[in-house]
């Protein structure tokens, strides 16, 4: 990942969906937040985008989406110790830079 969008990419990235998982953590629920998870769903979710084409939405990202994210939506109603809604905050960031970085490679390479 570090290679695609270089270190400094990577970590506003990182910077950006911790602190909108933070406050949207803060804002909704009345419990400790602990981990990375978020940042990992936002690492797996942005690396189905790493051969990303014109734009285009590639399959792995379809299937991310739907076995990965699908299941945390599915389990978000559960009470356990885990916040699923991180993880789907981190997803949807992901999916953010991940279009984000593919339209910005389209414009900058000219095609």
């Amino acid at each position: 990942m570090e290679e695609k969008y270089g270190s400094r990419d990577i970590l506003l990235m990182m910077l950006i969906t911790s602190i909108l998982t933070g406050i949207f953590h803060l804002i909704f629920f009345n419990a400790a937040l602990l981990g990375a998870s978020g940042l990992v769903f936002m690492f797996i979710v942005l690396v189905s985008f790493a051969d990303a084409k014109d734009g285009s939405i590639p399959l792995t990202f379809i299937l991310v989406i739907l076995f990965f994210i699908g299941k945390e939506i599915m389990n978000a109603t559960h009470q356990d110790n885990i916040s699923q809604y991180a993880h789907i905050l981190g997803g949807i960031m992901g999916t953010v830079f991940g279009f984000a970085a593919s339209k910005e490679k389209k414009i900058t390479t000219g095609t």
